[in-house]
């Protein structure tokens, strides 16, 4: 029996028009470094093939539509633009297709911070939209502290097998608290996969390739990241579990850090009557982030505090407390609430039940 391969896409090219046929082809080869793969017909060309940077163009003489708009990609795109002649790093074909000279890495952009009390309620409902992965997203900072900060609750209701793949982030910080269920993961350099139970949290260094398996049903997460709009990039390249062991790895400053619950130690917590358990997050960053677990285990005072910091972001896992905060109506936080908290503010945490338990993230530590 003849057993006939599934068909397959050989090859792809991007059709531009080119009416200004000679010039257009002139400026490609000699100004932009393409080269020369196939021009027809010999005796009056009309379509040309060109490739270069990762590219092929196909070039109409009688083409029709948008001359569109071409990225070129450099260390250095001021220096290239200026050796190939553009001005602003920018310059356009004959057949007015944009080339536009951009930084291969270009650095994270981090918006100016606009810092404002937000209380997020998780009764009263509370939105959820779908993400990556099929994943359920609920914002947790809506204004993102002006571009600064994303917070998100995120849920898998069903379980099982996640559709995710190989990925990191370019990103300053981000981090994971698992909140409900559990969930398996695989990190680089980090061994083989391993499941973070309900109260365990993981540090994802700044572009660390990682990916999610297998989820509990129910599984709920807390996710934070700076600056809120950070790219999410596929590997293609690296599987994972990958060979490499070191888990002191250093990625740009930030090594990983996976803290479980049932092995940590709680000691005081800066409000009166309550102890807290340290991640190691703000060790392993440096002092750029600190995320502490805090209960109540003694007499609360209710005192009224601000601080001075970034970033301060606190996620009621369990019990419930009113909070008072200068300006605003006091209001009480059941579990699932989340608070993002100004610098300079007063406030404080009254009536917390005995089963309060509070997630802190702060920048700087």
């Amino acid at each position: 029996m003849d057993m006939k391969s599934p068909p397959r896409i050989e090859a792809a090219e991007l059709v531009l028009p080119a009416p200004d046929f000679d010039a257009t082809v002139k400026f490609f080869l000699e100004r932009l470094g393409f080269r020369m793969d196939a021009i027809f017909p010999a005796d009056d060309p009309a379509t040309a093939l060109v490739s270069g940077h990762g590219l092929r163009l196909r070039l109409e003489r009688n083409g029709s539509g948008v001359p569109g708009m071409l990225r070129l990609l450099a260390r250095d795109p001021a220096a290239l633009a200026s050796a190939i002649g553009a001005g602003a790093r920018e310059l356009t074909a004959p057949n007015g297709t944009r080339i536009v000279f951009a930084e291969t890495e270009p650095p994270l952009a981090m918006p100016p911070l606009a810092q404002r009390l937000v209380v997020a309620k998780m009764a009263g409902g509370a939105s959820w939209g779908v993400g990556r992965a099929g994943m359920l997203y609920r914002d947790l900072i809506p204004e993102r502290e002006g571009g600064r900060f994303i917070a998100s609750h995120i849920r898998i209701p069903e379980g099982g097998p996640v559709p995710d793949y190989v990925h990191f982030h370019k990103i300053r910080f981000q981090m994971i608290y698992c909140y409900k269920g559990w969930v398996r993961l695989v990190y680089e350099d980090q061994g083989p996969a391993f499941v973070m139970q309900a109260g365990d949290c993981v540090l994802q260094p700044p572009e660390i390739r990682h990916r999610v398996l297998e989820s509990s049903p129910g599984l709920e997460v807390i996710e934070i990241g700076c600056p809120a709009e950070h790219m999410t990039c596929v590997e293609h390249d690296m599987p994972l579990p990958n060979a490499g062991l070191d888990p002191g790895h250093d990625f740009s400053g930030q090594r990983f850090v996976l803290h479980v619950a049932a092995k940590a130690e709680w000691r005081p917590w800066r409000l009166q009557g309550f102890t807290a358990r340290d991640t190691g997050i703000g060790a392993a960053t440096g002092g750029l982030a600190g995320v502490k677990v805090a209960r109540v285990s003694g007499a609360t005072k209710g005192e009224t505090v601000s601080h001075a910091g970034e970033f301060l972001f606190l996620f009621v896992l369990a019990g419930g407390a009113v909070l008072k905060a200068e300006g605003r109506a006091a209001e009480r936080l059941a579990a699932g609430d989340a608070v993002t908290m100004p610098a300079k503010l007063a406030h404080s945490l009254s009536e917390c039940s005995a089963d309060l338990e509070l997630l802190e993230v702060a920048l700087p530590a």
